[in-house]
């Protein structure tokens, strides 16, 4: 499986750590950007990101900044889109299990990098519950 992730500068330590950690457990990473703890805006990769998720460039993506709600705000502008914000696992599960999250959003600045990694873990291991949940999703779009 190939996941896109990205981080603003709050995030930059736990993406970096999330891509060696991902590798050794034998996911494909394509890093996103940024690449270093300097201030940067979170749009700035939040962007590339979600096109390449809309164009199955990455089959999944994974957003960091330090409260997670510039880069869920930035993501789910994208009509293919479902970003969800997860602080734990059980959030985690349920943006997978209930909203089919197809990029995962954490808060860096309150959680620990355990806690992250937990969350990535649980995230990929749920499958999507379809059922009332596939037509709540389909009603998401407004157009």
């Amino acid at each position: 499986m190939k996941i896109g992730i990205c981080s603003d500068h709050a995030g930059f330590q736990y993406k970096e750590k999330l891509i060696a950690y991902m590798t050794k457990k034998g996911y494909e990473m394509v890093n996103f950007g940024t690449d270093s703890e300097v201030s940067m805006d979170y749009s700035d990769v939040a962007h590339p990101l979600a096109y390449a998720v809309e164009k199955g460039e990455v089959d999944l993506g994974i957003a960091l900044c330090g409260t997670g709600n510039g880069m869920a705000m930035t993501l789910n502008h994208h009509k293919g889109i479902r970003a969800g914000l997860a602080w734990n696992s059980e959030i985690g599960k349920l943006v997978k299990e209930h909203n089919n999250a197809n990029v995962l959003v954490m808060p860096a600045r309150f959680i620990s990098y355990r806690m992250a990694q937990n969350i990535v873990n649980t995230w990929l291991e749920t499958a999507f519950a379809g059922g009332r949940h596939q037509r709540r999703i389909e009603k998401i779009p407004c157009e």
